[in-house]
Formats: structure tokens, sequence, C-alpha cells
């Protein structure tokens, strides 16, 4: 029998009320409080087992080293605590797995519910079918987990065929275990452990489902439902065959709709006033000496600097999370921005965009990266042997600060300061950077172009000044490649993803990061910042896109629906809409305000590589490593759907419907000869920057 801390004095002292002599009395309660110190005991030292095995397994050595000091544990006592630890976590995750006696039971059990769906009605059919992977990938392994495992083989061999072409690589490492001991530690059951597998139903396909487990006294099946699924059920009409495929795939099933239902605030920021030394302009005056009238000077007012920001509802408070102030270089950089954009071109179905194509020739080493600053002056790239390079795309050279010795005897109070100190004869149209030991996967522009960070396979990531041309910060965090880094478009703050599943989000003057977003099943591939700074997107090769508060580190918005790894992600101008393209040659258009799928945009055949949105938001354009690039016309496609309209109970938008409007939406279609397309950028005046190797 099992007590529990409080439980074991009164049971203890139960039995000492029969005995009769004092002294066997006190002699219980001696033992009594022996055992209770006992207990007490081990459930620190399992505790602190359980908080160094988390210290280590983050490598947080010196940690782990003074909590062992501090508990004055003795190794053998800590040893057994951390072994009885792992058995008791190997058992909660195997506990699930009911011992059936037949191994033939799941075969038939599956067959019969495989029978059921096919016979089943067509508008329940296609609800009911999701049912049939997880049910599957819970037979095999609670055979495997019961020793059947020449029947798990076959099973596996059998009906694994059945299941989707975009399950078919998660089958194949599920095949992998193929004894008991393989479940243990395994990352495969980590993720089972961790989550429930989300289907997605009307109340009226469930009613059905329940029927059937009742009547045909369905327990196998019964049991995988109950501790492996979690059905998320609507009131309304069953969904057709589009609108389940539409968000099915994931690994962990389909978006859970209750994570959607939290408030984002989506809206852009409003920009602040901005207060410029006043330019003044000569006025004839009344005639002077020998006719001629004098000049005298008067404000001349800019009209872009007149023009009130207006507020958007929608925007979070500009306090919610603390950004830089601006500093004057960043002023006169916003006032430059305003003069460009009113010279934009405005793009639509009369008007494409012009497209300038960098094209890298003659490369020794792999191009791994390709990445534009925002206003298009400089463009990096990074190699598979380690090294960054940064180009000039203007006239400018890339020039290096002065010496030390001579930036004394610059005149601080100068209006040209910052010219002064650049070194003239260090001018370059290319800098080489060196530092990184693995192949560099991705690299990000500041806002102000001074900076520039890259990460690596080596698991840092690097901060560069472009201004001294130097590695200002290592940033260690990542204990896995670092697959992708940007930054926000404020500035201070910016995110990685890497191959450790995890999302982080730094500050340029920390060494931790300041959030760890947690919570994909797989690698995390890709990362953007929603232009108001206050969220972050990614996308995982669980097939999965989620949305994260900055501020509270929570995953607001999950989003289904691709069928492979997510590689490209870009947010719409004004922040409602995030895009997402992947292996599967899927571009998705998602609207962030309910979490919804509005369009599937076809026509590439390879894994998508880039995606970008106009400056004025009508245009869309998709790049593709099959080496093409796509332009689609984002403002019709916007108002063909009725986004106020959205049937909340969880179906899609009827746009998806609607095939021969969505090629509409096709703008037009740029094929290269043999370069694949790695990086889309539009600039300030819309014209559209690509750019790519040449692979002939």
């Amino acid at each position: 029998m099992e007590y529990s801390m409080n439980q074991l004095p009164q049971a203890i002292n139960s039995d000492v009320k029969t005995q009769s002599s004092e002294n066997q009395n006190s002699e219980v309660a001696s033992d009594n409080s022996a055992s209770q110190t006992l207990d007490s005991e081990n459930v620190d030292s399992n505790t602190l087992a359980a908080v160094l095995q988390f210290l280590q397994k983050h490598n947080l050595k010196g940690t782990a080293d003074a909590l062992k000091k501090e508990a004055r544990l003795k190794e053998d006592q800590l040893r057994d605590a951390q072994a009885l630890q792992v058995d008791s976590e190997a058992t909660n995750l195997l506990s699930s797995y009911k011992s059936e006696g037949d191994p033939n039971a799941y075969e038939k059990a599956y067959l019969s519910y495989r029978r059921f769906v096919e016979s089943s009605l067509d508008v329940y059919k296609h609800e009911l079918s999701l049912v049939l992977y997880p049910l599957f990938v819970h037979m095999y392994l609670e055979m495997i987990y019961n020793n059947h495992e020449a029947e798990a083989s076959k099973f596996m061999e059998r009906f694994s065929i059945d299941q989707e072409d975009y399950y078919q690589e998660d089958l194949k490492k599920v095949s992998f275990i193929t004894k008991k001991e393989h479940m243990k530690g395994s990352d495969l059951m980590e993720n089972f452990k961790s989550s429930q597998f989300t289907v997605r139903m009307s109340r009226d396909t469930y009613s059905v489902l329940k029927r059937f487990l009742q009547d045909k006294n369905q327990s196998i099946v019964m049991n995988v439902i109950q501790e492996h699924l979690y059905v998320d059920m609507y009131e309304g009409v069953p969904r057709n065959k589009a609108q389940v495929e539409s968000t099915a795939g994931a690994m962990e099933g389909e978006a859970n709709r209750q994570v959607n239902k939290t408030k984002i605030y989506y809206g852009l920021l409003k920009e602040p006033d901005i207060q410029l030394p006043v330019v003044e302009e000569e006025e004839e005056g009344e005639p002077g000496e020998g006719g001629e009238k004098p000049k005298k000077k008067k404000p001349k007012k800019d009209p872009l600097l007149n023009k009130k920001a207006k507020s958007d509802p929608n925007a979070p408070p500009a306090s919610r999370l603390p950004l830089p102030d601006l500093r004057d270089i960043d002023k006169l950089e916003k006032v430059r921005a305003l003069r460009e954009a009113s010279k934009r071109v405005a793009l639509g179905p009369d008007s494409l965009p012009s497209i300038c194509f960098y094209t890298m020739l003659n490369c020794t080493e792999t191009v791994t990266c390709v990445e534009f600053c925002e206003d298009s002056s400089l463009l990096a790239a990074g190699f598979s042997d380690s090294i960054l390079k940064v180009w000039s795309l203007v006239p400018q050279k890339l020039r290096a600060m002065k010496p030390a010795e001579q930036l004394a005897d610059i005149d601080k109070e100068a209006e040209d300061v910052l010219v002064r100190m650049m070194d003239d004869k260090t001018g370059e149209t290319m800098k080489v950077l060196y530092g990184h030991c693995g192949p560099v996967y991705s690299a990000s522009f500041s806002h102000d172009r001074t900076l520039l960070l890259s990460s690596s396979e080596d698991a840092t990531i690097r901060l560069w000044s472009l201004q001294t041309w130097t590695c200002l910060v290592v940033y260690k965090g990542h204990i896995y490649p670092v697959w992708d880094v940007r930054f926000s478009p404020h500035g201070y703050y910016f995110s990685s993803v890497g191959h450790d599943r995890t999302a982080r989000l730094w500050a340029t003057d920390h060494h931790q990061p300041l959030r760890i977003f947690a919570g994909h099943y797989s690698d995390v591939d890709v990362v953007q910042f929603h232009p108001n700074s206050n969220y972050v997107a990614t996308g995982s090769s669980d097939r999965s896109v989620r949305l994260w508060d900055c501020v509270s580190g929570n995953c607001v918005r999950l989003m289904t629906g691709h069928k492979g790894t997510v590689s490209a992600l870009c947010f719409s101008t004004d922040g409602r809409f995030l895009a997402s393209g992947g292996a599967d040659q899927k571009v998705l258009v998602w609207d962030l305000a309910y979490g919804h799928l509005l369009a599937d945009l076809p026509g590439h055949v390879m894994t998508i590589s880039s995606l970008a949105f106009s400056r004025d938001g009508t245009v869309f354009a998709t790049a593709s490593l099959d080496g093409s690039i796509q332009l689609w016309d984002f403002f019709r496609l916007t108002d063909e759907s009725s986004l106020e309209d959205v049937n909340i109970s969880g179906h899609n938008p009827d746009l998806l419907k609607r095939s021969n409007v969505i090629e509409s939406l096709r703008l037009a279609r740029y094929p290269t000869k043999a370069t694949p397309v790695m990086s889309l950028h539009f600039t300030r005046r819309n014209l559209l920057l690509a750019a790519g190797m040449f692979e002939g």
C-alpha cells in the first residue's frame, strides 16, 4: 500500500493505539518521525535529480555544480535518484498503451474502422478518414510495446502505403522503432507524449463515430481515440473533401481552434512625428541699392512631414513592447524613405513591376543564403565554406572607419561627422567577413544598415559591424545548427530558429535570449518578424506555421495546411496577412485576425524559396528553386475574400473552392534559364530585386 506524506503518520499512529506499552508507543513514534524524514529526503533528492537533469541537458554546468554543492548530495544518492527519474519518465510515456493479448486483434480493428469509413455517407467520410493515420501509428506502437514485434512489422508493411503521401516520411521514422527499448529516449515518442493528435469534426460526424464505437464494441479503437486524440468539435455542416485536405498534413494534426481565438494586435504602430530643422527658401523683398531686390528667407514646409500619421485601431499599445528611441540619423532616414515613397510606382494588373536579377556566376562554393537590406543599397550572401560577403549595389563604395588616432582629430560637432569618420582609402565594392566555422545559412541587415546578423551550422549567431567590418558579438544559445535569423523592423531585437526545435528572441545588448518559443515538433526552419515587432512567425519541418507573442512568449496562432517543410514566410505590408511557402510547392495565404486559410496559390514545381509584398501591398511575388518568379494580384485576392464574413465554425472562406478565380489572380510568370531564385525584395519605389546562383 502506498501512502502520501500526509497519510503516513496517521496510518502509523492508528497502529500505535493498539500497543499498550508506552515504550512501544514512543518507539513507533520515533520510527514514524524517522520515516517522515526519510520520505522527505527521497522527495527532495528526486526533485533535485530532475532539476539537475534539466540543467545538464542544457549545458548549464556551473549552475548544476553549485546546486550539488549546496544540496550536499552524495554521488550514489544522486545517481539512484536520477535513475529513478528516468524510469518514471519512461513509464509515464508508455503507460497509455494497453496490453492486448491477441496481436491479430489490432489488424481486425483497423480493417473494421477502415471499412466503416469507406461505407459512411460522403458528408461524413472525409472527416472520419482523419482518424486513420493516428489510429494506425498508435496501434503499431501498442503492438511493439506488447512485444508483438513480428506482427507489428507485417501490420506496418501492409497498411503504411494506405496513408497519405505527406505522412510517409514520419511513418519511415516510426518503422525504425522495432523494439520496446527503442521507445525510451526516442524524439518521436517525446512528440507523442507531449501532445495529442488533433482531429476537427462536426458534432454530427462525431455522433456517427461514437455510435460505431459503441455498437461494434471497438475497445482498441476507442482506447486510441481517448488516450491519443483530441477531437475538436464544432457546430455546423461537416466539411467537404477540399476543406478537410486544405488544413490537414501537419505532424500534430489540425490546428486547435482554441489557440486561434486569442486576440492579436496585427495593426501597425503609429509613426512618430518627425521634427527636423526648418529648410528656408529665399523670397524677393523690397528694392534696395542698385535697383536690386534684397532676398529674405521664409520657412519652407515639407508636405511629407506635415501629414499626420493615422492611428490603427488594431495596433498594439505603444508601451506594450519597449522599442529604442529614434536617433537623429533614424529620423533623417525616415524622411529619405518618405521622399522615395512619394516617387513609388503604383502597381497593378496593368502596371507590373520591373525585375532586376543579380546572378552569381563562377562561384567556387555553394551560395547558401542571399539577403537585401531595407533601402536596397546592400546585398549579403553566405557560402558553404563559412564566409559571408557583402556587396554595394549603389555607386558609393563600402568603407571602413578610420583608426582611433585619426578619429581623435575629427570635429565631433560637425554636421558631416559620420562621413568624416570613414576612411576613403578603404573603399571597396565588396567586403568579406570571416568568423563562422560552418556553412552560413542566413543573414539579416539592421534597419539602419550599420549591423549585420548571420547564423551558421556552428550553432552560433554573429553580429557584424558594417562600419569597422568586424564581428562584435557571438551569441551562443542554440546547441544545434541555426537555420535562420531575422532583425526586427525597429532594430534592437532579433529572432533565431534552429535544429533544436525552438525559436528565440534576443536583444543586441544581451548575451542570452529574452524569450524561448518552444512548441514545434521538428526543426524550425524559417522566422519572420511582424511589421509592428510585437510578434514572430515561425515555419517548421513539422509542416505547421506558428505566430508567437514577443511579450508573453505564448503561441497565439497555429496554422496547418502545408504538406512539407515550411521554407519561406512574409507578412503583408498592413500586418493582417501572412504568406507561407514550403517544400510541398504550395504558397498559402493566412488571415491572422482569425487564423483562417484564405488561398492556396499553385504554379511552382519545386520548393518555395522566397516571398515578397510590394511596398503598397497590391502585388505579391513568389519565387522558387525551379528558377521562376510569379506575380499575383493581392489586392483582388483580399477583395474577393469576404474577410468580415468568415465562418468561425471551422470552414475556410469560399475563395479556396474556386480554382478559376485563383488562376485569374496570377499576373505574370518569369522563368530564368538556369538560376534558382533565392531571394526577393521590393525597393522603396517598387522595383523588384531578385538574386540566385547560376547552376548551368
